[in-house]
This record gives structure tokens, C-alpha cells and sequence, in this order.
């Protein structure tokens, strides 16, 4: 090696250390950022009856509400995975940070049902800046096999639990303040959360990819991105052979077959494809991406239900999301990530996800008049435990052996695979579920002679919804369950290395060797 190689390598290894001894402050710091980001997906899930009555919403445009966030964020989380490869994580992760604290403050106050849209749509795009900066500062942080673990368990229990904690807060918020708090409280979790990184974290200059941004990429992604989503949005109003909606999903089938044939001929790809063809890392975003598809229709039936049908006040039906966020803490803390280290990945994430399945299998019962504790309690812990020991590992693996310079963008497609699966969850879901309550009230409601019998027959019919589209979630989680298993080959991390390999990780950023 040169004398400047050495002097490189050296200078280096000292960032790389300084990094080291503030990566436990950081992960706090990173912690704090992700909680907020998956906070904001579903703390709206609660207040969206009150925002949606305050601004006038209608029923056919709520739902965007939600998908304006997952759609900004998905669409655009490769440019900003890119964009951290490019500028530095930690200057786009507290870029992210201001961000979003600034779309917050506009949604917290916002006067119309344009203006809580936007906002939303901004709140996903700067926090398609900072996810993927925050996970891919753990890749270059953590690379001691234990501690990785142990990092990616806590940023998993976060990732996989943040949503239902989103869900309680949502409901103290909107009960005692308003619906509008739900935007506000972002605001000291980013500026905390900004200042400590700032400060704190010290990030390796190595892996750095200066190449020049990919501009038709960017373009054809997240407009392909869009059209899916969009396609899906509109089969709920509009019905599966409406013209514009089948217009939508080949629109889409064209753009993003477009952006993989841009990805494998320009010379700086926006998503390299060495990034995605990787068996481990392609099967972690594709049954992640499914299992989220699942869980994001489930949160927005669930609690539809505990409030419309058994007249849950929003606090209460914050609480009655814990088993689930219990099940979820200890399945990637106390499950995952004891185990990662001992087991290959995959006898961890397939297993979490046909758990998972099976307790969304136990809410295909569900009724007008069901017990929690006999059935949405279990159900909830089972799916909790699942998801909790899943996520964990696929976290860990996001950024299994990518090149230091892909750090950002492979990080990125794990963010992706779950933002789109849960915009694609909450409009594909809740289209079956309309579909379905529709056709039962029709054929039952001439029997319905007092006007209780026709709520009865009313609330019946948004049941027999929500569990016709919670069987097809649970066919997509028996899905992802049959993906981890096919896909995700490679063993468990090799504890007697001291730095990685992978497919081309260069020196600056070790990566565990992963035993095969």
C-alpha cells in the first residue's frame, strides 16, 4: 500500500474509533429521530375522526391523511438514502431533523383539508431524509457482532413498537388537548433529537459517494412509486376496472421497469442494482415490505373498530394497543437479539412472521361483540411477539456486505420497503374492507326493520369488512413468512471476526462477517 494509502487508512481508522467511543450517546440520539418518524405514521391514526370532522374531510379522502406521508416518504427515500451517500448521514440526518419539525408545526396549525395534506406530504419528505441517514449511521457505528445486535434490537423494537406507541399518544393527545397536538409534540422530540446528533455523533468521512445525483432515477422512482400507490387509493372509490385505475398501475409497471433499466445503464445509479439483487438483502426488503402491508391495514381496522363499533374513548383505545407493543419489545430485545448472534437470520424471521400470522389469524373472529381479553388481547401479543423477532434481524441484515458508498441507499430500500408497504397496506386493505361492508349491508339491511336493528346491521357490515381484509392479511404474512425462509440463506454472524467482507466492503466502514 502507498504512503498516502497508509496516511488514508490511518486517518481513517482514528475517525472510525473517535465514532466509536460516542456510539451509545448516538444510538440514543438515532432512537429518539426513528421513534418520532414511526410515531408520525400512526399518532394520526387516533385523531383522524376529530381532524377529519374539524376540517371537513370527507370519508373517501381521510385515508390521505395517512397516505400522503407514506406515499412522500416512500416515493422519495431513495433520494434521500442518495442523498446521505452524497452529502454526509450526519448533515442530512439533522437536515432531516429541521425539516420535519418545521412540516409539523405547519400541519399542527393547519386551516383546511389542503393544508393538512401538504404538510404531511412535507413530513414525509424530509423524513425520507433522515431514516434512512439514521440507519445507515448504526451500519457504520455498530460493527462488533454483539453490539450490532443489541443496536439493531433496540432500533427494531422502536421501528416494529414506535407505531403502537403512536397510537396511545395519539389517543392522550387528541383526548385531553386536540387533534392537533399530534403534530406539535414532534416538534421537541426533532429539535432534542437534532441538537444531540449535532453534537454528538462523529461520523466516519470514509464512504462517502460524491458520484453525480441520478436525476431521471429520482424521477421515474417516484413517480412510479406514486402511480402504484395511487392506483391502489383509487380502486376504492373508483372500483378495480375503473379505467384511470388500471391506467395507474401500468403507468407504474412502466415507470419502475423503466427506472430498473435507467439503474443498470447510467454510470452513478440512484439504486445500484448489486444493492437489491443480493439474495439476503432482496428477501429482507421483500418480506418486510409485505409484513408491513399487513400491519398497516390492521392498525387503521383495529382502531376503527375499538372506537366506531365498541365505543372506545381515543385514550383507551391507545391503551388497548399495548399487548402489541409489549409483544414487540420483547420479541426483538429479549428474542431477536440474543438470538442473532446464536441462529441464521432466517430461522428467526421466518418463524416471527407465521407467528405474527397467527395471531392475525385469531382476528379473522372478531365480531360486533367480541371480548378483548379473550380474543384481541392474545391475537395482539402473538402478532406483537412475531413481528418484534422478524423485524430485528431484517433491520440488522438491511445492510448486510454493501460497500461503505451504498451505505445510505441500501438502507434506504429497507425504509422504502416498509413506507410503501404500508401506504399499499392502508389503501389495499381498506379497499377490501369498504368492498365488503358494502355488499353485506346491501344484502341485509331490507331485514333490518327498527332503526337499531339497521345501526346493528351497519356495524355488522364494517366487521364483516375489516376480517374479510384481515384474511388477506394474513395470507400476506404466510407470504412473507415463506419469503424469509426461500430467500434469507446466510448463517449466523461469525463472532471471531474482527471486520467484514460482503459483496466489495472496503475498509473504511468493517461490516461483520456473516458465516455461511
Amino acid at each position: 500500500m502507498s504512503e498516502s494509502g497508509t496516511s488514508a487508512s490511518a486517518t481513517s481508522a482514528a475517525e472510525l474509533a473517535d465514532a466509536h467511543s460516542n456510539r451509545w450517546k448516538a444510538l440514543a440520539f438515532i432512537a429518539l429521530a426513528q421513534l418520532m418518524v414511526v410515531l408520525d405514521a400512526t399518532i394520526v391514526n387516533i385523531a383522524l375522526p376529530s381532524a377529519q370532522q374539524d376540517l371537513g374531510i370527507s370519508d373517501g379522502n381521510r385515508q390521505w391523511v395517512i397516505t400522503a406521508y407514506a406515499l412522500a416518504f416512500g416515493g422519495l427515500l431513495l433520494f434521500g438514502g442518495r442523498i446521505a451517500d452524497l452529502w454526509g448521514r450526519k448533515r442530512t440526518f439533522v437536515t432531516g431533523l429541521i425539516g420535519f419539525a418545521g412540516a409539523s408545526a405547519i400541519g399542527g396549525a393547519a386551516q383546511s383539508e389542503a393544508m393538512l395534506l401538504g404538510a404531511r406530504a412535507l413530513q414525509g419528505a424530509f423524513g425520507a431524509l433522515l431514516a434512512p441517514a439514521a440507519l445507515s449511521l448504526l451500519a457504520v457505528m455498530f460493527t462488533d457482532a454483539k453490539e450490532r445486535a443489541k443496536a439493531f434490537g433496540i432500533y427494531g423494537a422502536i421501528a416494529g413498537g414506535g407505531g403502537a406507541v403512536g397510537l396511545i399518544l395519539g389517543g392522550f393527545l387528541t383526548e385531553y388537548l386536540n387533534w392537533r397536538w399530534t403534530f406539535f409534540v414532534n416538534i421537541p422530540f426533532a429539535i432534542i433529537a437534532a441538537l444531540g446528533a449535532y453534537f454528538v455523533i462523529r461520523e466516519p468521512a470514509g464512504g462517502r459517494n460524491r458520484s453525480p445525483l441520478d436525476i431521471p432515477g429520482v424521477i421515474l422512482s417516484t413517480l412510479g412509486l406514486v402511480s402504484l400507490v395511487y392506483g391502489f387509493t383509487r380502486a376504492e372509490s373508483n372500483g378495480w376496472s375503473d379505467s384511470t385505475t388500471i391506467g395507474l398501475f401500468v403507468a407504474s409497471a412502466v415507470l419502475l421497469a423503466a427506472f430498473v433499466f435507467t439503474e443498470s445503464k447510467v454510470k452513478a445509479p440512484l439504486l445500484p442494482l448489486r444493492v437489491i439483487t443480493e439474495r439476503n438483502r432482496g428477501g429482507v426488503y421483500l418480506s418486510l415490505g409485505l409484513a408491513i402491508i399487513a400491519m398497516f391495514g390492521l392498525f387503521l381496522f383495529l382502531t376503527y373498530y375499538l372506537q366506531i363499533v365498541k365505543g372506545y374513548s381515543p385514550v383507551k383505545t391507545g391503551f388497548a394497543f399495548l399487548p402489541m407493543i409489549a409483544g414487540m419489545i420483547t420479541g426483538s430485545t429479549q428474542i431477536g437479539a440474543r438470538l442473532m448472534t446464536r441462529v441464521p437470520p432466517r430461522l428467526l424471521m421466518a418463524p416471527g412472521f407465521a407467528l405474527a400470522a397467527v395471531g392475525m389469524l385469531l382476528l379473522t373472529q372478531m365480531e360486533v361483540n367480541s371480548s378483548y381479553a379473550g380474543l384481541l388481547l392474545p391475537a395482539q401479543l402473538l402478532l406483537g411477539l412475531g413481528m418484534g423477532t422478524a423485524f430485528m434481524p431484517a433491520m440488522s441484515l438491511a445492510t448486510y456486505g454493501v460497500q461503505p458508498k451504498d451505505a445510505g441507499v441500501a438502507s434506504a430500500m429497507v425504509n422504502t420497503s416498509q413506507q410503501v408497504g404500508g401506504a399499499i397496506g392502508t389503501a389495499l386493505l381498506n379497499t377490501i374492507a369498504a368492498s365488503a361492508t358494502t355488499s353485506y349491508i346491501k344484502d341485509h339491511i331490507a331485514g333490518a326493520a327498527s332503526k337499531s336493528q339497521q345501526q346493528l346491521v351497519q356495524l355488522q357490515g364494517m366487521v364483516n369488512g375489516y376480517t374479510n381484509a384481515i384474511w388477506f392479511a394474513v395470507g400476506i404474512l404466510v407470504i412473507a413468512a415463506a419469503i424469509a425462509a426461500t430467500l434469507v440463506n446466510t448463517g449466523r454472524p461469525d463472532m471471531s471476526a474482527a471486520s467484514g467482507a460482503g459483496d466489495g466492503a472496503e475498509d473504511e466502514v468493517k461490516v461483520p462477517v456473516i458465516a455461511h
